[in-house]
């Protein structure tokens, strides 16, 4: 053994670590035999794991099952994992074994070892604190994992998500009140239909964004049970009666999210439906993004050949070719990120139909697909409000111009003239180039003062122009 390396032992034999890691034997050989692909385990997943095992020895001093001395030292480094601290040493791949064994043995490791150091004994010693006897105590890989998951999944969208939706959600208020008298003309089929207001086109995307949220946050709440004390299968072997309670109370109290014990151990750790619910739901949160960033590009397409009612901002040169292009990049990452966050879903979701018996063995899988997901919205949300949403502008000529231009004003004659006549004015108008007004006293079927009277484009959206959006 040379100096840069030190042995360490497990239920396997000895094996070299270098001398300066905190890890031990298990991150080791996972290293050797899983190091597959470039994606690692979340960081996410350590402080929901300090978490765990804060709680979980708290639980058991409580319970006169550790010392509190050792408990104390458990704790401490827990609390520098959670404030980031040795985040080096938790350098696992992903695609490892599909309970996540290893990862849990990483943080054992690393606290044994920390604790190790901060007593003054050397690396390895497994004293004063031990990973399995001490900082595993009561708990399993296949009750610890899943937990993890559904704490960092519930922290990163009570943290990230939501808020960044509910900006983003604000910015488009915003916009509604503010664009409440510009009148538009509607699209359906991509072709022109009534009028409406820029406003309440705005109130479209605030609907869509109410709607994704309360999803999110639904799904949220079905990961606040979790299945600590259930350690192999679920029925709590080596754990203490009221170990799991314990341990979901203090989770609880540090995080302030309610998380709860499990009423059914058995039933979450063999299926993991709440993970997969909370997928879907960031799933139907990348549709709506989907269509909110295709909405503005087709807006905005232009700016002179196009609809071109909306302009966006101007953030960076759009071609290497053509000088003064610029291109709706925000909408472009931002419908990327829906597409990947529908990918995520469909592994998820495979990933969550495959528990097998007392167990699934897609945890990793599982926890790198909704986490990702949930990352890539926080940030795609929070950029395309920031670098478009509240920098876009209408173009009010424009958009007089093509209201003015409508043939489908002629709906507000209908009432009046009848739908067959009222087309009669329409296809008139397409074909001799001419406006609604114009065609409609061409054909004698109203006068200028009956058509100004019935067709008011404002009055045709319903819209309440007074203040309210």
């Amino acid at each position: 053994m040379g100096s840069d390396t030190r042995i360490e032992r497990d239920s396997m034999g000895e094996i070299a670590v270098p001398a300066d890691r905190l890890w031990g034997a298990q991150t080791e050989r996972s290293l050797h035999h899983f190091s597959i692909g470039r994606d690692l385990m979340p960081p996410e997943l350590i402080e929901a794991y300090a978490l765990i095992k804060h709680a979980s020895a708290d639980a058991n001093c409580t319970g006169g099952r550790l010392d509190r001395t050792i408990r104390d030292m458990i704790v401490s480094v827990c609390d520098e994992l959670r404030a980031g601290q040795h985040r080096d040493m938790f350098p696992l791949h992903v695609w490892m074994t599909g309970s996540g064994t290893q990862f849990n043995m990483n943080v054992n490791e690393v606290i044994s070892n920390r604790a190790c150091q901060m007593a003054g004994e050397p690396l390895g010693s497994k004293k004063p604190v031990h990973p399995n006897d001490h900082v595993n105590m009561a708990q399993s890989s296949n009750d610890t994992f899943p937990a993890a998951i559904h704490i960092a999944c519930t922290l990163e969208a009570t943290r990230g998500l939501i808020p960044a939706l509910e900006a983003l959600r604000a910015a488009f208020a915003r916009n509604a009140h503010d664009w409440r008298s510009i009148v538009k003309i509607g699209r359906t089929h991509l072709q022109d239909a009534v009028p409406m207001t820029l406003g309440q086109e705005m109130t479209g995307y605030v609907g869509m964004l109410d709607d994704s949220i309360a999803r999110v946050k639904r799904a949220v709440e079905g990961l606040y049970p979790l299945v600590l004390g259930g350690t192999a299968i679920g029925t709590g072997v080596n754990a203490a009666p009221g170990f799991g309670a314990h341990a979901c109370a203090e989770i609880a109290r540090v995080t302030g999210v309610p998380f709860t014990e499990s009423a059914n151990k058995i039933a979450h750790q063999g299926s993991h439906d709440a993970l997969v619910d909370c997928s879907g739901a960031l799933r139907l949160v990348a549709v709506g993004l989907y269509k909110i960033a295709n909405d503005l590009r087709l807006l905005a397409c232009g700016p002179r050949a196009g609809i071109g009612e909306l302009k966006l901002p101007q953030n960076e040169p759009g071609s290497s070719i053509m000088p003064g292009k610029v291109n709706p990049t925000q909408a472009e990452a931002l419908a990327m990120i829906a597409v990947q966050v529908m990918g995520n879903d469909v592994a998820a979701t495979f990933g969550g139909a495959s528990g097998m018996l007392e167990m699934n063995v897609y945890k990793p899988l599982l926890a790198f697909n909704i986490i990702n997901s949930l990352i890539l919205l926080r940030d795609g949300a929070t950029n395309f409000r920031r670098f478009l949403v509240e920098g876009m502008e209408p173009d009010r000529a424009r958009i007089e111009n093509m209201v003015s231009r409508s043939l489908m004003l002629v709906t507000a004659l209908s009432p009046e003239i009848g739908y067959d006549a009222a087309s009669r004015v329409a296809h008139h108008a397409e074909e001799h180039g001419l406006d609604a007004r114009t065609a409609a006293i061409d054909l004698g079927v109203v006068d200028g003062e009956t058509f100004d009277r019935l067709v008011n484009p404002l009055a045709m959206t319903g819209a309440q122009t007074d203040g309210s959006a």
